[in-house]
């Protein structure tokens, strides 16, 4: 077992290789966007890579993220296929149980049998599920009319940045892993080669960001289906909530993929927010997939 901050050129591509076969294997990638972007970045000041090897050969790969102090670390964690069922798991899991003082919080991506009896062995529960819902783009939208006041425009790199990191802050303040994003984090993704400030939508109140609505589209290289559209964020400032924009963003995302060619969109959203799911659903939205978190009971 390694732990490490950084990792070098060859760690990356060994994990890397861990990542792809299982997502191969699965139908499922096992790490989210985030973990993905620090990892082929080398790693995150915050956060801790833990490589487990045997016979010199990376089988598993667990990246602990420490910056909610109050619910604990989150844990994403992924055993290579062919070596699962060797207990490799159970070893990995047990590292990072040193490494958080016992408190992970362990996703499952795409609920996966082997990650929730791993889960139960160690005594965890299910404590947080993450939807993923999906709609057709063929079907009707309807007309997105904003609030009075309120304008639309793209965002521009290189100036609506901080702007946008504020809102982003507020919008989402009891979100850690949204609300906690820095301008790292902003920049990594517009270096990325999906990023497209055509679908990235700001909504304007006397010169004054209110709201936003970023969408993404996913390639069909990356990710072994046709290009897929993505309600990536929608966020309103605290103060414009109730008017009406967060649907109106929405829309108006909706309608921007859809000019694209794309069939179907998709989002995530957390199963305890009801009232986004009522939104959603309102929209054409239904549950596809979840996305499950465990932690010690």
């Amino acid at each position: 077992m390694k732990v490490r901050e950084r990792l070098d050129d060859g760690e990356i591509a060994d994990v890397l290789g861990v990542v792809e076969a299982a997502t191969e294997a699965d139908g499922v990638r096992p790490l989210n966007e985030h973990v993905m972007l620090h990892l082929r970045y080398g790693g995150d000041p915050q956060a801790r890579s833990l490589l487990l090897y045997a016979e010199d050969t990376v089988v598993g790969y667990a990246h602990v993220d420490p910056t909610d102090e109050v619910e604990g670390p989150s844990v994403e964690l992924v055993i290579h296929p062919a070596h699962r069922r060797h207990g490799h798991g159970a070893r990995l899991l047990s590292a990072v149980m040193d490494q958080t003082g016992g408190r992970p919080r362990l996703w499952a991506h795409g609920d996966h049998a082997g990650a929730g009896a791993l889960a139960d062995s160690f005594g965890f529960e299910r404590v947080r599920s993450l939807w993923q819902m999906r709609r057709s783009l063929f079907a009707p939208l309807t007309a997105h009319a904003l609030p009075e006041g309120v304008s639309l425009r793209t965002f521009v790199p290189g100036r609506d940045e901080e702007a946008w990191l504020k809102v982003n802050a507020a919008a989402f303040a009891h979100h850690p892993e949204q609300g906690a994003w820095t301008m790292d984090d902003l920049l990594r993704r517009e270096q990325e080669p999906w990023f497209d400030a055509d679908g990235f939508f700001l909504a304007i109140r006397d010169d004054r960001l209110v709201g936003f609505h970023w969408t993404k589209i996913h390639g069909s290289t990356d990710h072994g289906h046709e290009p897929l559209g993505e309600v990536y964020v929608v966020g309103v400032d605290p103060s414009q909530q109730g008017t009406g924009l967060g649907k109106s963003l929405t829309l108006a995302g909706l309608g921007h993929l859809r000019s694209r060619g794309l069939a179907q969109a998709m989002l995530y959203v957390d199963e305890t927010n009801t009232a986004a799911i009522r939104l959603y659903e309102s929209l054409g939205f239904n549950r596809w997939d979840v996305d499950v978190m465990y932690a010690p009971a």
